[in-house]
């Protein structure tokens, strides 16, 4: 049976030392005697001697440089021993007794893998947050939406997800995995950068027959787009990009039909952009699929090696359920 001390909280840093002030002393007060480390990623403001000075009691690991979310968290990660990792985004704000409905799950499901809190939004308490929310499923065609949130639509939470669920995928925000596991799939995809490595390596998770959870009595609450703005192009070619890439990697079958289908959806998104008189949007899908066909040989390479499962969408097109049938909650 795992206790508190089983745990490592593990938080990215990159030029985050304001981010750092204000949220590290409720991850350390609420924490319990879990291991608390800052994983930086070559900062070049002060954030290193700020927590040696101010927070004497959290691990620093230093990498040696920037490889975003995913190298930063494989890097880090290489040194961690604690048997169950909680990556933590350093713009959450965690509260008490958070750990615990977490490590009661884990001990008692074996397949349990991979889990995630409630996540509502910091600036508004009363909301589900757009990155996680209430848990994330995956369409069809590989497009993610979770319970709280489909698209930009946000639930305001009432309860109404306080449970403890199986789910597809799990936020980055604050993803908690058995180091074994995490170990055992080889970490994030790195050619990733950043967003949606943690929904492949969820999908990989789930192809070897392991469960990603939800406990809605564990809550946290995130800014979100700290380090890259959603009003960011460079966030919309990411997140197309890494899309694809996790389709055609973990898909089970008819993966060409699945991903032309896609491909021709995020043209329409594009076309919608230029409508909406925001051509840096357009032209950010237009890059993203550049880069797809790119890397399309490395990412089939991938795909020959990695195990499949099917059934592993909950809805046929999250794209027509939400745009033409209007349905605006899980």
């Amino acid at each position: 049976m795992h206790k508190t001390k089983d745990i490592a909280v593990v938080i990215l840093n990159w030029n985050g030392q304001k981010l750092l002030q204000q949220f590290l002393p409720s991850v350390i007060k609420y924490s319990d005697d879990a291991n608390i480390y800052v994983a930086d990623n070559a900062s070049t403001d002060d954030s290193v001697t700020f927590i040696s000075e101010h927070f004497p009691t959290v691990k620093i690991i230093q990498n040696t440089e920037n490889g975003g979310y995913a190298k930063g968290y494989n890097d880090a990660l290489k040194t961690v021993e604690e048997p169950l990792l909680c990556l933590l985004n350093s713009d959450i704000e965690v509260t008490a007794h958070w750990l615990r409905p977490v490590l009661d799950t884990f001990n008692s499901d074996v397949d349990t893998a991979i889990i995630q809190p409630k996540i509502l939004d910091y600036k508004n308490k009363s909301l589900f947050e757009y990155a996680g929310a209430a848990g994330g499923y995956i369409d069809k065609y590989g497009y993610p939406y979770c319970r709280g949130r489909i698209f930009n639509t946000i639930e305001e939470d009432k309860a109404q997800y306080n449970d403890t669920e199986v789910i597809f995928w799990v936020s980055g925000a604050c993803f908690f995995i058995r180091n074994s596991v995490f170990k055992n799939l080889n970490g994030f995809d790195e050619s990733y950068f950043a967003h949606m490595e943690e929904i492949d390596l969820c999908w990989r998770a789930f192809n070897t027959n392991l469960k990603a959870k939800y406990v809605g009595l564990s809550t946290v609450f995130h800014v979100g787009g700290a380090t890259l703005s959603n009003t960011n192009p460079k966030k919309t070619y990411l997140n197309f990009r890494n899309s694809l890439f996790t389709l055609v990697k973990n898909t089970d079958s008819n993966v060409f039909i699945r991903t032309i289908t896609r491909m021709s959806l995020d043209g329409i998104a594009g076309i919608r952009f230029l409508l909406q008189l925001k051509p840096q949007y357009f032209f950010a899908i237009i890059k993203a699929h550049g880069s797809f066909y790119i890397n399309l040989g490395r990412i089939l390479k991938q795909r020959r090696l990695l195990p499949k499962q099917s059934n592993y969408f909950e809805s046929k097109s999250i794209v027509w359920s939400y745009f033409i049938k209007k349905r605006t909650k899980f």
